[in-house]
């Protein structure tokens, strides 16, 4: 097929809107951020089940899933994490204009990564949740080891031991979760979010 024969059909593609009103809710990206072992991946779970219930179409993007797959290529240098989180903000913006609610939980340890991220998602459809807990509670939950083998020096540029987390300054949201248990982080998380998915009329 030559050129001449492919004709542009932007006017005639479905926007976010349409599919907004098609799904009933209004798109937003959930980026948690916060050490490894502070209950981000827990929490984005326990929040797509709750609004799985209340009959949102969510995603949850995590380390599982994103770097088993489209960021298998990568490491965790600086450059590497800094392409990590610009890719997933990318996909990100894809489901946002698909219309449906992404959770993202990554550790995206410096506010200049997050801030690289909300530019490329827009602000005005960032929610920033900082998923807070000490290093020494999350070396207490370390279920994969991880904490250890970074202090045996086998993981290097390991956030929290041997590379900076920088934490929020101004998060929408701040969860303590060596305070609150699932079931209260959920439910905090749940007010916040709930009236700006609630499908209106805009």
């Amino acid at each position: 097929m030559s050129a001449k024969n492919i004709h542009p059909v932007f006017h005639q593609l479905l926007t976010r809107q349409d599919k907004e009103e098609l799904l009933q809710q209004h798109a937003t990206v959930i980026w948690m951020t916060g050490l490894s072992g502070a209950g981000k991946t827990t929490l984005a779970r326990h929040i797509e089940l709750e609004l799985s219930k209340k009959g949102f179409l969510t995603q949850v993007l995590d380390g599982d899933n994103i770097r088993t797959g489209i960021n298998n290529n990568l490491g965790f240098t600086e450059a590497d994490r800094y392409e990590n989180i610009r890719r997933i903000a990318e996909v990100s913006k894809l489901f946002l204009n698909c219309g449906i609610i992404c959770i993202n939980s990554f550790i995206s340890p410096t506010i200049a990564i997050r801030q690289m991220a909300k530019e490329i998602i827009g602000k005005e459809n960032f929610i920033e949740i900082y998923v807070n807990a000490p290093v020494e509670i999350c070396e207490q939950r370390d279920v994969k080891g991880l904490y250890k083998k970074a202090r045996a020096g086998l993981i290097k540029n390991f956030t929290g031991i041997d590379a900076p987390f920088e934490a929020p300054q101004h998060p929408d949201i701040e969860i303590r979760t060596d305070q609150l248990n699932i079931d209260e982080s959920v439910q905090k998380i749940l007010e916040y979010i709930l009236p700006k998915i609630t499908y209106s009329e805009k």
